[in-house]
This record gives C-alpha cells, structure tokens and sequence, in this order.
C-alpha cells in the first residue's frame, strides 16, 4: 500500500480527484501547486472530506524549475510522484507565441525531470512515478504543435527514467478530451466533436483517468507503460 504519494498539479481536476482518492484510502498525500495558499486550500478541503488522511499543501512551478529542489526540501521519503501539472496552449505556426510554448515546454520537460532529479534519493525503492502525457502526441490539431511535440516527449521520459531509476517504476497516462473535466466545462461543440472521434462514442471521465493512474502507480508489473486512455480514437 502507498503510504505518501506527492502530486504535483494537484489543485485541480484530475489531479485534484487523484489525490481525494489517495486520501480517501488513508495515504498520506502532498499537493503541489504554483499557487501555494491555493494548495493549502485545497490540501485542507480534502482532508476535511477524507477524515484521518494528513493531506498537506506545498508550493511548485514547474515553470520555475531551478527553485524546485528548494521547494521539494520538506519531503523526506515519498512513495509514489504523481506529475499532473501541465500548461494548455493552443498555438499555430501563423500566429506563435514564444513564451506560451517556452512555458509549456520547461514546465512539462525540464519540469518533470527536475521533479525526479530531487527526489530520485527519497522514492521508497518499490514506488513509482507517473507523468501525464496527453493524445495530441496522436491525434495532433491545428495549434497542437508545441502540445504534440511535448507529450511526444513524455514518451521518451518514460523509457529513460525507467531505466535510470530502477527499481522505481515509471509510467505516463495519456487522457484523450475528458469530458467531465472542468476545464472543458462549457465547451460542448468541441466535447461533440471529440466524442464523434471515438470509437466507443463516449468520452473518458475523470473517475476513469483516475483508476487508470492507480493501476499504473499500484501495479507492480506496470513499467515503462504509455498507457492511452481515450475511447478509442476512431
């Protein structure tokens, strides 16, 4: 059983319902955001919700690599490292913004890693770490080219880190659009054509990225996977 399990961009959606499941079992969870009142916020409404949990609230910028060690200095041993955070940016060739895509790439590349390059000592030798990736390294889009090419990267995260910190796992989760995600909250024609693009004519949910995250961070036959969880992609 997973005693504490970091997240990073655990303030909200699928991070957030991650970290409420954890705490519903009892683990022991630290959610990281860049806002920390934010995550100390939110840290404490899901620890009033789970009862027993200690659920505590930290600050990190993916964004800000450098000042990650020093934000990840008060976890001495974690189990497993959830990497949730991600920047959205829609971004075509005709009109390209430098710093979205800069902002983007650190956060998710340099970002990610720096998470595992601090902690690489304090993972429980059988815990795991997951990233988030995301279907556009798949399905790519008209302003997906920095998307597509990031979470592309995120694959090859996975091969190499798994590698290295052996026998730590390491895994990424690949959500198509998911259609109860609040971010997508109002955008119906896009969820409809998204929907019309899968196979099974249903978007996946959040409960569904969610127990898709704790097979991977639970299984211990679960390494090196990219696991793809979209509906199908028609």
């Amino acid at each position: 059983m997973t005693n504490q399990v970091l997240i990073v961009g655990g303030t909200a959606g699928i991070g957030r319902e991650l970290a409420a499941a954890y705490a519903r079992r009892g683990t022991s969870v630290v959610i990281a955001g860049r806002d920390g009142a934010r995550a100390e916020k939110v840290a404490a409404d899901i620890g009033s919700d789970a009862g027993a949990a200690a659920v505590r609230g930290i600050a990190v910028d993916l964004s800000r690599p450098a000042e990650i060690t020093a934000a990840l200095a008060g976890i001495d041993q974690v189990d497993s490292v959830v990497l949730a955070g991600m920047q959205r940016d829609s971004n075509t060739i005709e009109s390209y913004d430098v710093a979205g895509a800069t902002e983007l790439a650190v956060s998710k590349i340099v970002g990610y890693t720096t998470v595992v390059h601090a902690l690489r000592t304090r993972i429980s030798p059988g815990g795991s770490v997951l990233l988030f990736g995301g279907m556009a390294k798949d399905a790519p889009y008209p302003g997906s080219t920095t998307v597509s090419a990031v979470n592309a990267g995120v694959v090859g995260l996975v091969a190499t880190l798994a590698k290295e910190l052996a026998p730590v796992r390491v895994n990424a989760i690949h959500p198509g659009a998911v259609g109860d995600s609040p971010f997508w909250a109002g955008k119906t024609q896009f969820l409809e054509v998204a929907r019309g693009r899968t196979l099974t004519g249903a978007l996946p949910t959040m409960e569904d990225i969610v127990e898709g995250s704790l097979f991977l961070l639970g299984n211990p036959a679960a390494d090196g996977v990219n696991l793809s969880l979209t509906g199908g992609l028609a």
